[in-house]
């Protein structure tokens, strides 16, 4: 009986959707907060907040001449100061994977050809007809398997 109450008890658990809210308020100096908490006498905005899933996302390869589209060829579309274009980075040449990136902030062409494969965050991961937004080791092998 134990048992059954148990896995009653984690089903429900389950199925609970948990929710939290973050408000933002800007103080008497004009800096801008953001908190789970309501702040006394500030007037306030609810944000919704949205989590970063990575993986294959549909990219327009009309435009995308060459790149990405042979083989394990790795095609990257970054900014210098994007952390997960730097865990990418460390993470290609650890393991000995050849890429090409491009840097959408200091080359014109890259940021055109990357707003034309759909934009939306960097880094901007092709392999093949396969792509990723955003960097993990294992989304990053499952396109590149």
């Amino acid at each position: 009986m134990k048992t059954n109450v148990g896995i009653v008890f984690l089903i429900i658990l389950m199925s609970v959707n948990l929710n939290a809210e973050v408000f933002k308020w800007t103080d008497e100096s004009g800096r801008t907060h953001y908190s789970d908490k309501v702040k006394d006498n500030q007037p306030l905005q609810a944000i919704k907040a949205e989590v970063n899933i990575y993986k294959d996302v549909p990219i327009n390869y009309e435009f995308s001449d060459t790149l990405g589209r042979s083989g394990n060829k790795v095609v990257m579309y970054s900014t210098s100061w994007c952390g997960y274009c730097k865990k990418a980075r460390q993470y290609f040449k650890s393991k000995g994977i050849a890429f090409n990136e491009y840097d959408i902030e200091k080359n014109k062409k890259a940021k055109r050809k990357y707003d034309r494969l759909g934009g939306q965050g960097v880094p901007l991961i092709l392999v093949g007809k396969k792509s990723m937004r955003g960097f993990t080791v294992a989304g990053f092998n499952n396109i590149y398997k």
